[in-house]
């Protein structure tokens, strides 16, 4: 098995060519931290609306060497647990408008990759969030629930048993909720596709650069100063490595596993002949896909945050998280139990204190940002490019109002405080699920009490 080597994505087409790293001092229209999805959907759009511009994107690393590259390959258009933070402080007009950009996003996402020629094992599917207690079932009628409630009523729907069954078999389900218009995607075939365009649009991508700071007007690097009028931070997850902001989004530690492909005759005892995209309503949820040659990836929660917001080693999970994603693999799909585990690797996402993904852009000093997806930023990095560039040009259009825009939150307590909150909700939830496996049990309390303690609910 191999373990982090940054991700199975990588492993499966092979880890790309390094970029020239910044040469010495330079200057740029807008210079963009960060060469993940957020920053090359930003560069993209900011070239499609002026080819004149000069576009610089700075990466610490290589183009998609963070999240962009390691995620769960799902493109679901969803924000998760913000929907109900925004509903605190927007009209129900705004919600609705949030709702709706954010939905069109796959379309969107899918819409360039045909037309730039990216192939990212891109399939239209539906997505399938499954129930296998009681407690689970009644966190999935009120997820159904609240999702029609806020606009989303002509895509997600409930399935019974004996439905879902038709399409997967997963032991002990009582049902699933099902999200219409997502797709599954190879995650580094899309951002290595993505940093190609941007090239050719004429953007200039420096590697092996490291930020250490910034302010009006100039980025601070180890290989020079880059002054631009207009600098946009798109670090998600490493943000904390920049000066004076190691509190304003957690690093949460996410992993995977992936399995040897698969022989027909375990798919045909699993069922899962479509691409959909295969999660679960456990407090401490699970993500999983079928990948284009038959395997099956198995992400969820490891070592959830490392103190001081440290940083996981070039992808490598720890063996207790190798086990326990290998015990959910084995749990809802026993027909792979015998299956090879080809390789394991881990990643980090930003999570701001709040929960709640934002983007914007102060006018005064031409500093913007943009991250937090908590997990869903495959959809929701491609809505920030598109409004960070529209709020860069200045251009007055419906994204730059949406109620996420310019949305500040207190930072994180300092250590040790974070790291026992952080710790204290995943020991909460997992003590959840472990009530929740019980005859007769409902939805434990415990889940409840670790979401309130870090601000998730």
């Amino acid at each position: 098995m191999k373990i982090g080597d940054v991700s199975f994505w990588y492993a499966d087409i092979g880890l790309p060519f390094r970029r020239a790293p910044l040469s010495g001092d330079t200057n740029a229209d807008v210079a963009i931290i960060g060469a993940g999805y957020t920053g090359l959907w930003t560069a993209y759009y900011l070239k499609k609306a002026n080819p004149a511009l000069d576009v610089l994107v700075i990466e610490k690393d290589f183009a998609g060497y963070g999240a962009s590259g390691r995620n769960g390959g799902w493109l679901t258009g969803g924000f998760a647990w913000t929907h109900r933070r925004y509903l605190e402080t927007s009209s129900e007009h705004a919600v609705r408008s949030m709702v709706e950009a954010m939905n069109g996003t796959v379309d969107e996402v899918i819409r360039v990759a045909e037309a730039e020629g990216i192939d990212a094992d891109i399939r239209r599917t539906e997505e399938l969030m499954v129930a296998t207690n009681p407690a689970q079932m009644t966190r999935l009628k009120a997820e159904v629930a609240h999702r029609r409630r806020w606009g989303e009523d002509g895509r997600v729907f409930e399935m019974a048993a004996n439905s879902l069954a038709d399409r997967i078999r997963i032991p002990r389900a009582l049902g699933a909720m099902v999200v219409t218009n997502v797709a599954r995607i190879q995650p580094a075939k899309l951002v290595r596709g993505l940093a190609s365009v941007v090239e050719k649009l004429g953007v200039r991508i420096v590697e092996g650069t490291t930020v250490s700071a910034y302010q009006k007007g100039s980025v601070t690097t180890d290989l020079g100063i880059v002054r631009a009028p207009i600098i946009l931070r798109c670090t998600e997850g490493f943000t904390a490595g920049i000066d004076g902001l190691q509190r304003d989004w957690l690093p949460l530690n996410s992993a995977q596993i992936v399995t040897e492909p698969l022989p027909d005759e375990v798919w045909r005892q699993i069922g899962w002949q479509g691409d959909e995209i295969v999660g679960d309503f456990a407090n401490a949820y699970c993500y999983c896909q079928r990948t284009r040659e038959g395997r099956i990836t198995v992400g969820a929660r490891g070592v959830p945050y490392r103190f001081g917001s440290s940083l996981d080693t070039n992808g490598a999970p720890d063996a207790e998280t190798i086990r326990r994603l290998t015990a959910i693999l084995h749990r809802h799909f026993p027909a792979a139990r015998q299956a090879r585990i080809d390789h394991a690797w881990c990643g980090v996402l930003g999570v701001p204190r709040d929960w709640c993904a934002t983007v914007g852009l102060d006018p005064a000093t031409g500093l913007g940002w943009a991250g937090g997806y908590v997990g869903v930023g495959v959809s929701t990095s491609n809505l920030a490019g598109r409004t960070l560039a529209d709020l860069a040009t200045g251009r007055d259009t419906d994204l730059v109002h949406l109620p996420w825009v310019n949305r500040r939150v207190r930072p994180w307590e300092p250590e040790p405080f974070r790291w026992l909150g952080v710790h204290g909700m995943y020991g909460l939830l997992n003590a959840a699920d472990r009530r929740e496996t019980r005859p007769g049990a409902g939805p434990s309390r415990l889940g409840a009490l670790g979401n309130w303690l870090t601000g998730r609910s």
